[in-house]
């Protein structure tokens, strides 16, 4: 399995999580697991995908999320299970 940790953050607006989800099942990257708070006015995501099935390598994606990400003014954070891991390990 090719797990991938996908992170938004920014100020809450409508539509955040659809263009995110959107992208993901266009790219068939299903979502494992979701979790997603708002404090204030602002919005906090957190996902683990599995991208086996894509077409597309992680550079790609990464990059693809990013400019999503601008475009809706959230920042998205891509990265491997693995070394999302080994960066916060205690």
């Amino acid at each position: 399995m090719n797990r991938v940790i996908i992170t938004v953050v920014g100020k809450d607006t409508v539509g955040i999580i659809a263009k995110v989800c959107t992208y993901l099942a266009d790219n068939h990257i299903n979502i494992l697991d979701i979790s997603q708070t708002i404090v204030q006015d602002y919005f906090n995501m957190m996902m683990i995908v599995d991208a086996d099935k894509s077409d597309k390598a992680l550079a790609e994606v990464i990059t693809d999320l990013d400019e999503i990400g601008n475009g809706i003014g959230v920042v998205i954070k891509c990265q491997r299970e693995e070394i999302f891991d080994k960066m916060h390990r205690i």
